[in-house]
């Protein structure tokens, strides 16, 4: 785990973002980050490792009963609200590979945050990148029509897990909660990049992004409501299982909300050998947006062997991809 000390403070080299790639040349191919160690940087710049760390006691309760809400996916699901009734009406309308953009108009109108949230996404310079001079989209027709099925699908599946991030509660969670969903968004957005070349489908995918990591919202829930004194799980054995649990956690929040059974397996099967199309694409995609966040936050330098090491084509134009994408 030598890469993690990088993050955890100590002597002036390890506090330094870590060397580029080109002054590192002699890194060899098995010098890959392992999923294990990508979590546990990002696990460690979430919670700030300088502070406080719980003892193994501590530790130890707080996965026991992680595991239990894994185990019991309705007990988990309360620690997070559900989606607004809504969005599974506009869904279905949206898988209709015909779909009408007056009726989708007349069914967003029901919720006025739905309507400004489409108009300020169509108005991005991303969706209208020649036409920066030409007057704004000011329809609500329009607005669906430039942004297209997918697009639709996608700003709705954003707006329904926002809620989980806003009704957070407890110091960690608080603190976690903002940066976690940023990561979901890019997450989501690097699978449905990533997904046709690994033929996966592209919305299912983007959708086992945004999910992939709600049981990670609850642990931390779990963490401030079980230990309240500052202090912070840290260990490798702790971080490496409390993934694991968020991941079964997750699947299973996601199957109680009826997401199709595609997304809820792909994230169980996520980081597994010989897992199928889909969870290859998560895995792949959960990595990316992790180590993308960690390069933002001057973690790591973008051409970090950490960082850049494993990743094939595709993946780091993907990488390079998310920082485009940064809120304007």
């Amino acid at each position: 785990m030598g890469w993690i000390g990088k993050l955890m403070g100590g002597d002036a080299d390890k506090a330094a973002p870590a060397k580029s790639a080109a002054a590192a040349a002699a890194v060899e191919d098995h010098d890959i980050a392992s999923g294990a160690e990508v979590d546990a940087a990002f696990y460690r710049w979430l919670t700030n490792a300088a502070q406080p760390h719980a003892t193994a006691e501590v530790e130890q309760q707080i996965l026991a009963e992680l595991t239990r809400l894994a185990q019991s996916a309705v007990d988990g699901a309360a620690l997070v609200p559900r989606v607004p009734a809504i969005i599974p009406q506009l869904m279905r309308t949206l898988r209709d590979d015909d779909m009408n953009a007056a009726d989708l108009s007349r069914q967003l109108q029901q919720d006025l945050v739905l309507v400004a949230e489409v108009y300020r996404e169509a108005n991005r310079p991303c969706y209208r990148p020649r036409y920066h001079s030409s007057p704004p989209v000011n329809t609500i027709e329009g607005a669906i029509m430039l942004l297209g099925q997918n697009g639709m699908r996608m700003l709705l599946a954003r707006v329904a897990f926002r809620p989980i991030i806003s009704m957070q509660s407890g110091l960690l969670a608080k603190k976690t909660a903002p940066l976690i969903w940023r990561q979901s968004e890019k997450c989501a957005q690097a699978a449905s990049l990533l997904a046709p070349s690994l033929r996966a489908n592209a919305f299912e995918a983007y959708l086992a992004g945004l999910m992939a990591n709600v049981g990670i919202v609850v642990a931390f829930r779990l963490i401030d409501q079980m230990h309240k004194d500052g202090a912070v799980p840290q260990s490798d054995e702790f971080i490496d299982e409390l993934f694991a649990q968020g991941r079964i956690l997750s699947a299973r929040i996601a199957a109680l909300w009826e997401f199709p059974e595609t997304v809820t397996s792909a994230i169980e099967q996520s980081g597994q050998d010989d897992a199928p199309a889909m969870a290859q694409t998560l895995a792949l995609s959960d990595r990316v947006s992790k180590l993308r966040m960690l390069v933002d936050a001057n973690k790591f330098v973008p051409d970090d062997p950490f960082v850049v090491n494993g990743l094939g084509k595709a993946a780091l134009a993907c990488f390079g991809k998310l920082e485009d994408e940064e809120d304007e």
